[in-house]
């Protein structure tokens, strides 16, 4: 994808979801969730460049029916609602750097993002040039602390989150929303720290639709119905 960058995809799976139980093997459309960012890793690496992390047995036999071996069950103190992406991601680099195999680049890739494309990843990576820490899928929000977003002060009155002379949503800045689909991180910056450590970070910009993540049982309908104009069974 970059000539002479090692590359590796790291799809998370674990296996205690609560907004939408069992959510990265629920069927969307036909097909298990997790088989749409693996759908898109395959289009853009070798199988041995792309792992699954996961802690569940369950999901480690769909991920492998579908042909992609899951080359271990991450540790349970990895798979708690408190356990943090930035340690998983190490946890994944390590083990590959383990097994001789060192890489430079990681793309991650969340089973949430089901409209995320190959494609889409591939305009990412023109976007990463030296000296990027990392470049991030968003979209443009619609809720803007310039305009609509408001904190309450210690009397209880609400004020602008940002300082603005606009009345406009058109006239204010532009702000934008990580949508969760792509993730393309240096690896030298993130054995340093967290991503959100990170200074140097570009935007990727996707659309409302390409950009729907799956967190509720709200945003799971959402993705069937305009799954139904948009997957082929």
């Amino acid at each position: 994808m970059i000539e002479g960058k090692k590359i590796l995809y790291v799809i998370p799976a674990r296996g205690g979801s609560k907004g939408v139980p069992g959510k990265n093997i629920k069927l969307l459309h036909g097909r298990p969730l997790i088989y749409y960012a693996i759908d898109v890793a395959l289009l853009l690496a070798a199988n041995e460049d792309i792992c699954v992390s996961t802690d569940d047995e369950s999901i480690k036999n769909v991920v492998e029916q579908a042909g992609l071996k899951v080359p271990f069950l991450r540790p349970k103190e990895l798979a708690s609602d408190k356990a943090g992406m930035y340690e998983v991601l190490l946890h994944a680099l390590n083990y590959f750097l383990d097994e001789g195999r060192n890489y430079d680049l990681l793309v991650l890739l969340q089973p949430t993002s089901p409209f995320r494309t190959a494609e889409h990843v591939r305009e990412a990576f023109e976007i990463w040039k030296p000296g990027v820490e990392m470049v991030v899928s968003v979209k443009e929000t619609k809720a803007n602390p310039y305009y609509n977003l408001m904190e309450e002060d210690e009397d209880g009155w609400l004020f602008k989150s940002k300082s603005s002379s606009t009345f406009r949503r058109q006239d204010s800045p532009k702000v934008y929303e990580l949508n969760g689909a792509i993730y393309i991180i240096n690896v030298q910056s993130l054995k340093k720290g967290p991503l959100s450590s990170f200074k140097r970070i570009r935007k990727y910009i996707m659309d409302e639709i390409s950009s729907i993540d799956i967190d509720t049982p709200l945003n799971w309908l959402f993705a069937e119905s305009v799954g139904a104009k948009y997957f082929t069974i």
